[in-house]
């Protein structure tokens, strides 16, 4: 297999979609040994990027401070911006040469930098400074050779959320850790509403008139961490084996997970594809109030508190045979493969003190955005939220998985959702879609990995 490849590949890759409209994300420990960058006289100045909106590049801005008063001979610049932006200004650093030292990289981004030799392995680094067992997604960047090529610097995992005043309309009890998918189409059925106020298990009920729907699931552009591949992974399927090579859609388990997603568009419980496109932002239903239920991450409980939604999470639900699945992305820190020497143990003094300081992790969780990485200071975080069971979160991680993120991510799950979109709508069966996608992930891998 070649893992390097030319870096103009990147400009033609699709930008993953709001998915991955992701966010990225103490005791004070020790922060280098005695001959650390603090003790060197030799100033080293470290261009770093990260994506960010306001309040994120804020908050950024002050910890990267505060690191600096403590490593006075490091000079930490940095580039920020919009996540779709910061990515593809990134690639084209890259191409040119002329990338950050270092910088933080969308969890589903880390092999596409690892793959086409662009981020450095950090795993000597870890190995003599961090010990895994304190931090979760210590794994996640971990490559077939033993290679660690980043470090998480905030983590996202995939619940159910739910709105608690619609179910309490519809006298149904909240779901819980035992929930199945059987009993989220039951109680969909039961809260979605038609223009007259008839529920979906009423014979009189309109399909094409829903007011308020049961549950939003997605197919595109965000159904790889919201929809379809967290389902099928529940019921047995997945899109790629365990190389990361090769499409294994063209499955029965993946067909009757589909099928089980495609049935609740049909009747009209969950909104298909156009019923979506209709309210604009995928995510409208149900910050509007008007859907039951929505699997989404942790960083989305920000925008549902601002929507004033009165609402709570439960982990995702099992598949038929007992299968439970959470997604999770692990936004990490990574060092690029043109840093020198110096440079590269300042900005691994930077990673360390991400890690390592317990205030600086807190204050980052403070945002709201993300998972801290500490364990000791995710469970401290998500334990004093009593507006919700945040700890279904720390719950997930005992089931949780990757995205099946590789160097082609971004390209094969566009090839997914253009292959599945008919299936999706109706307009052909979802063995003829799960085939052609099957196909068209192949030929996208094959691009890559066969060349």
């Amino acid at each position: 297999m070649k893992r390097k490849r030319s870096f103009s590949l990147f400009l033609s890759a699709l930008l993953s979609a709001a998915l991955l409209i992701t966010a990225c994300t103490g005791q004070q420990a020790n922060t280098g040994d005695p001959q650390n960058a603090k003790n060197d006289s030799e100033q080293i100045v470290l261009k770093m990027g990260y994506y960010s909106d306001p309040p994120t590049q804020k908050k950024m801005e002050e910890l990267l401070a505060k690191f600096m008063d403590k490593h006075p001979n490091i000079k930490i610049t940095t580039e920020t911006g919009p996540h779709a932006q910061f990515f593809q200004k990134l690639n084209t650093q890259i191409a040119g040469g002329n990338a950050p030292d270092l910088w933080l990289s969308d969890g589903v981004k880390v092999f596409e930098f690892a793959e086409r030799g662009a981020v450095k392995d950090l795993r000597e680094l870890i190995e003599k400074d961090l010990s895994k067992e304190e931090y979760y997604g210590m794994d996640a960047n971990k490559g077939p050779g033993g290679e660690v090529w980043g470090v998480p610097q905030g983590i996202q995992i995939g619940v159910l959320y739910y709105n608690k005043a619609l179910f309490d309309k519809a006298g149904l009890k909240y779901p819980d850790a035992n929930w199945t998918w059987d009993q989220v189409k039951e109680a969909a059925e039961l809260m979605t509403i038609d223009a007259s106020g008839k529920n979906a298990k009423d014979p009189s009920f309109d399909p094409n008139k829903v007011s308020e729907y049961g549950f939003t699931i997605f197919s595109s552009p965000v159904g790889v961490s919201r929809g379809w591949f967290p389902l099928m992974k529940t019921f047995g399927g997945g899109v790629l084996d365990s190389s990361l090579q090769k499409a294994v859609l063209d499955t029965p388990e993946n067909k009757q997970a589909i099928e089980w997603m495609v049935d609740g568009m049909k009747r009209g419980i969950f909104p298909d594809p156009v019923d979506l496109q209709s309210f604009q932002d995928p995510f409208k239903p149900f910050l509007s109030g008007v859907s039951g239920m929505q699997i989404d991450i942790y960083a989305a409980r920000v925008k549902m508190r601002e929507a004033g939604l009165n609402f709570d999470v439960a982990p995702i639900p099992a598949g038929p045979g007992g299968k439970r699945f959470a997604p999770s992305i692990v936004n990490s820190w990574v060092i690029s493969k043109t840093a020198d020497e110096k440079k590269t143990q300042a900005a691994w003094e930077w990673i360390k003190y991400w890690a390592t300081d317990d205030e600086a992790q807190r204050e980052w969780a403070s945002l709201g955005e993300a998972i801290p990485v500490k364990k000791k200071v995710a469970e401290e975080v998500l334990t004093s939220d009593t507006s919700l069971n945040a700890k279904v979160f720390l719950d997930s991680m005992e089931f949780a998985g990757s995205l099946d993120a590789n160097a082609v991510f971004g390209e094969w799950r566009k090839a997914f959702d253009e292959s599945m979109f008919p299936a999706f709508s109706g307009e052909e069966s979802v063995e003829q879609g799960l085939k052609k996608a099957n196909e068209a992930v192949q030929k996208v891998l094959d691009g890559f990995y066969k060349k």
